[in-house]
């Protein structure tokens, strides 16, 4: 087990940087997810902690020792890869033992640790099959025992569960997490998806254009993005984000062609101190903190009707407001009657407050 720490790292491939002065350091034992869209860096991140690439620029820890420049081989790291990347040639037994036989352990040490990790992942009754005779969930556990039969300092895991389909990766994602719980070691999980990060991680480093914009406990990044890239990208369906005018005086509020919301004159005051009075600010909320109104007043937004999507026990209503498409959450199992106009209520107390740039304005 070991921190990773990575200080002011580059990596860039021609005149493009995938990597662009990331600092960052993951505890001993912690479990963190690399999260953002393809291309943004995360798994060039991951690779570099693995040696699989060399950085730029910078410096990169694991434990006490300094790796920037060490081979893969001699980092003490299990990886996890999307394609599970099994020899087919192999028996399942061979491919988990693998990485003790290039260490030269010896066979019957070999066999045994084999045979205890087979077991601990359930796939004990396998090892004689080849990867091709057993099925997708049965192969990623195998990758999985490859990874930590040599009981490497570091577990590290690029979109694993990706190939696997939606019942399998949730049982997997609980499975991974029960794993890492219980071994104690230190991972970094590299993913898309944005609830797969939320379920498993202990941190999440949201990256965008090669840079970690916001890092920190899941529930916290989810209720405090601190950018509207962070806000839209975690969450399901994403924030909804307005635009409005704010304004102070004798009548504080939001305002735009379509609607007026009042404010707290505490909260007006604060946010035209940011951008100025009449300034633009674009305006947050999560679809779950939106409700239903039986009519229009003062503070709500008000819409033709879009979309009515019924999922089981919870429904999204979508309308049209204001040239933008504006999403509620209803935990129901009832779809909404909805009418030729649609009336939608927030509280203040759930809003989040955006610089037109895109960076979250801080309560002063």
């Amino acid at each position: 087990m070991a921190l990773v720490s990575f200080h002011d790292v580059e990596k860039a491939f021609g005149t493009v940087k995938a990597v662009d002065g990331v600092s960052f350091v993951i505890a001993d034992g912690e479990f963190v997810c690399l999260l953002g869209p393809s291309g943004c860096g995360k798994t060039t991140t991951l690779r570099l902690i693995a040696g699989l690439e060399k950085p730029t620029a910078g410096s990169i820890r694991i434990g006490e020792r300094e790796v920037t420049q060490l081979a893969a081989k001699d980092r003490d790291v299990g990886m996890v890869f999307q394609d599970y990347a099994l020899y087919p040639h192999m028996s399942i037994g061979e491919n988990i033992g693998y990485p003790l036989k290039v260490r030269k352990v010896a066979p019957n040490e070999r066999d045994r640790r084999v045979a205890e990790v087979s077991e601990h992942l359930q796939i004990g009754d396998l090892l004689a099959r080849r990867p091709g005779q057993i099925s997708g969930g049965q192969q990623q556990r195998t990758s999985v025992a490859r990874a930590v039969v040599h009981k490497p300092q570091v577990f590290l895991f690029d979109e694993p569960l990706s190939n696997l389909d939606a019942k399998l990766r949730l049982e997997a994602r609980s499975f991974l997490k029960h794993l890492q719980r219980e071994l104690g070691v230190t991972a970094v999980y590299v993913t898309h998806d944005q609830a797969e990060a939320m379920a498993i991680a202990d941190r999440i480093a949201v990256m965008h254009e090669g840079k970690i914009v916001q890092i920190g406990p899941p529930l916290e990044v989810y209720r405090h993005p601190a950018t509207t890239f962070v806000a839209n990208f975690l969450g399901n369906p994403p924030m909804n984000m307005l635009r409005f005018q704010v304004h102070s005086g004798q009548r504080p509020s939001l305002a735009s062609d379509a609607a007026q919301l009042p404010l707290r004159a505490e909260t007006a005051a604060w946010l035209v101190a940011d951008v100025g009075e009449g300034g633009e600010l674009i305006v947050g909320v999560r679809p779950e903190h939106l409700r239903l109104e039986a009519r229009a007043t003062p503070g709500t937004l008000s819409g033709e009707p879009y979309a009515v999507e019924t999922l089981g026990p919870e429904s999204l209503v979508t309308l049209r407001f204001d040239g933008t498409l504006v999403t509620v959450r209803l935990f129901s199992d009832e779809p909404p009657d909805v009418d030729s106009v649609v009336h939608l209520g927030l509280d203040e107390a759930k809003m989040h407050f955006f610089r037109t740039g895109g960076e979250r304005i801080e309560r002063a």
